[in-house]
């Protein structure tokens, strides 16, 4: 019974990493969209790490804060109305995460669709703060 008692405290410490992050990166992700709709890009590329890597659908890797900010503005003139949803957040550890979600985004068109799809983002604690380290996602469900 004692055991048993154990394995319960060890898995309820395991799982009560990804409980605490799950929140703290919600609330960046809201933060992204609201970067993101005043046109503040330079916030945005604020929320990844230095060193991030970016791996946009059809495109090349983009890597570090500058080319990410670019990205993001670039991007912002074919699309808006972003809308992130997070699906899942695993620990990887102490200071890694991975979140898994979903999204929607309405298309800059003379005629505008929404677009859909899913991401995974990979997250790093850098102080007390969790950046976006490697960011990719597509479209589809």
């Amino acid at each position: 019974m004692r055991n048993i008692g154990l394995v319960i405290v060890f898995v309820i410490a395991l799982a009560a990493p990804a409980l605490a992050q799950k929140p703290e990166i919600e609330a960046i992700n809201a933060k992204f969209v609201e970067m993101f709709n005043k046109g503040d890009f330079s916030g945005i590329a604020s929320l990844y790490s230095d060193d991030a890597i970016v791996l946009p659908p059809g495109s090349s890797m983009v890597q570090g804060r500058a080319a990410i900010e670019g990205m993001w503005k670039s991007m912002a003139e074919q699309v808006g109305d972003p809308k992130v949803a997070t699906v899942d957040v695993k620990a990887l550890g102490p200071l890694v995460a991975r979140e898994i979600g979903t999204f929607a985004l309405t298309t800059k068109a003379p005629t505008p669709q929404e677009v859909t799809g899913k991401y995974v983002v990979v997250w790093e604690k850098v102080g007390n703060d969790w950046k976006l380290t490697t960011d990719i996602w597509n479209e589809g469900k």
